[in-house]
Parts: structure tokens; C-alpha cells; sequence
């Protein structure tokens, strides 16, 4: 199974092929590498060479010694701003290529935006009165934004990084948001997972996105498959009695979605688990990128 973000008129992969990928977001186009594209690329049933491609306003290049950088080709804004609806709901977001070939929004996330969205949208128009959401690994807020948008009547946005979070609330202003009740927390997840048990809080909906490789509150290194079940497993004991969902996005693979999808079987009591690839069309091939998967657990 793949949920597809197939919605999207801001964002679009054209072509995807021999390790890299030819987007457009908004108006401005980018070349950079993935490497689920292990594909020729192929126009009209014939191979097609990316540097034949129209001339992309910015390329990003890896460096032999690690990491890498972006080498513009046009004049281009050093950030700009895209929109997505999401089921009738404006979502406007800050984009800006960064360093680590990222540009502050992973739009295959869209699947889960729309989700999220639905239930909560769903739950306040039969009458709900609480409808609180925990977003961790919350990275830039695509997801808190969703939430809020449809109605949540508290979101509670959780990361590591100052920066992102400083993004996240300038995504929020840029969506007319700022209305809406957010909490935004600079922490270790699994951190404040753990205080808010002993608190005695409890959410309505839970999100997380954690990363591939990450560092303990203690600086040691850990990797999501060795993690990953303990994390859902704790995570989920915030859960209120009356849960909307549950939903744990990877992008490791050595996880792959039905290995998540049992992770949530196993770590969540009762309920029922859907899970699947995410991924983008590539819209002059006729095909999907694969970008990850998903698994989303559901009271009923």
C-alpha cells in the first residue's frame, strides 16, 4: 500500500531518475538528490538525461568529504513561500534550501496532514469539546498547522531545535494561525513524553516523526530500529481514554512499514492499524516516489 500526496498545485516532482529529483516549489525549481529514484529517467518511452532537462534555478551538489551545498543558477529569493489545502483548509508554508539539501517541509507529508485533519475535523463537528494533540519530532509544524487549522483545541509541538521551532511559528503567522492554542517546546521527545505521564496528561491525538539516527538527553547515539517500539510503546500511555489517532512516520529503511505497523499492533492496545508507504507522483513519468512510510493507528 502507498499513500500518495496527490494533491498538491504549489509542489511537484517532474521528472525522478539516477538518484536525483527535478521539483518545482511554487514558481522555483530544484535538482537534488534521493535516493529511492534508482531509476533511468524516461520521457515518452525514451531515456532522457537530467542535464537535458530544462536548467533547474538551483542545484544541490554533495561534497566528497560529506554534506554538501546548492549552487544557484538563476536569480532566486533565498526563501519563498508555498500553500497547500488541505481539505479546505490554507496551509501556507516557508521555504528555504538549506544546507543539508532540505528545504524545511517534506511535502509527502500532505497524506498525513489531510488525515489528522479529517478525524479531528470529524470528532469537533459531532460535538467534541477537547481535542488535544501531541506533535513530536515536530520538526518545521506542517503537521501542528493541519491540527490546528481543523479545529484542535490544543497542540502541543515538541523538538530539539530552537531553529525549527522558530520556523514552525513563523509558518504559523505566514497560515493566519495565530489564534490558535499551540504550545511550542524545545526538548528531547522522549524527555517530556516521560514528564507528561507523570503529570497525568493525555491527548487525543499523537504524531510522531522521529529521525533515522538521533542523540540520547546524554549525548549517546541511537538508531530508530533499536528505539522505535519503546518510544510508540511509552508514547502511547498519553493516549485519553477516547483517542482519535496515532500516527508514527519513519524514513529508515531498515524499518519498513509493516515492521511499523506491527510496532504500533504490539506498543498500542486495541484499536486497529493501517500502514503503508508515502510517497509523491512524478508527474511527467506516470509513476510515485516512494518517500518513506507510515503507520496509523486508530481507535476503531
Amino acid at each position: 500500500m502507498m499513500f500518495v500526496a496527490d494533491k498538491w498545485k504549489d509542489y511537484e516532482i517532474l521528472y525522478a531518475g539516477k538518484g536525483e529529483k527535478y521539483e518545482r516549489w511554487g514558481s522555483v525549481r530544484l535538482l537534488r538528490p534521493d535516493p529511492q529514484a534508482v531509476w533511468p529517467v524516461i520521457s515518452d518511452g525514451k531515456v532522457t538525461e537530467m542535464n537535458k532537462l530544462p536548467s533547474p534555478d538551483a542545484v544541490y551538489n554533495r561534497s566528497s568529504s560529506g554534506g554538501g551545498a546548492w549552487t544557484r543558477l538563476s536569480q532566486m529569493p533565498s526563501s519563498w513561500k508555498i500553500s497547500y489545502d488541505t481539505l479546505g483548509k490554507k496551509l501556507t508554508f516557508i521555504v528555504e534550501p538549506t544546507s543539508f539539501k532540505h528545504t524545511g517541509l517534506f511535502p509527502e507529508q500532505a497524506v498525513n496532514w489531510d488525515f489528522c485533519g479529517g478525524l479531528i475535523e470529524d470528532a469537533v463537528n459531532k460535538g467534541r469539546k477537547e481535542v488535544r494533540i501531541l506533535n513530536l519530532f515536530a520538526y518545521t509544524g506542517a503537521a501542528t498547522l493541519a491540527c490546528a487549522a481543523h479545529g484542535a483545541t490544543e497542540v502541543v509541538h515538541v523538538d530539539a531545535s530552537k531553529g525549527m521551532i522558530a520556523r514552525a511559528k513563523e509558518n504559523v503567522s505566514a497560515s493566519g494561525l495565530n489564534d490558535s492554542y499551540i504550545r511550542f517546546i524545545a526538548d528531547d521527545c522522549k524527555k517530556f513524553v516521560e514528564r507528561e505521564i507523570r503529570r497525568g496528561r493525555k491527548y487525543e491525538g499523537i504524531i510522531m516523526d522521529p529521525p533515522s539516527y538521533g542523540r540520547g538527553p546524554s549525548g549517546e547515539l541511537w538508531k530508530l530500529e533499536d528505539s522505535f517500539y519503546d518510544l510508540v510503546s511509552l508514547t502511547s500511555e498519553l493516549l485519553s481514554d477516547d483517542p482519535l489517532f496515532f500516527i508514527a512516520s519513519s524514513y529508515a529503511t531498515e524499518i519498513t512499514a509493516q515492521a511499523s505497523g506491527q510496532i504500533l499492533s504490539l506498543g498500542i492496545k486495541g484499536g486497529k492499524v493501517a500502514a503503508g508507504e508515502i510517497g509523491l507522483p512524478v508527474t511527467k513519468m506516470g509513476i510515485n516516489l516512494p518517500c518513506g512510510s507510515v503507520a496509523r493507528w486508530t481507535l476503531n
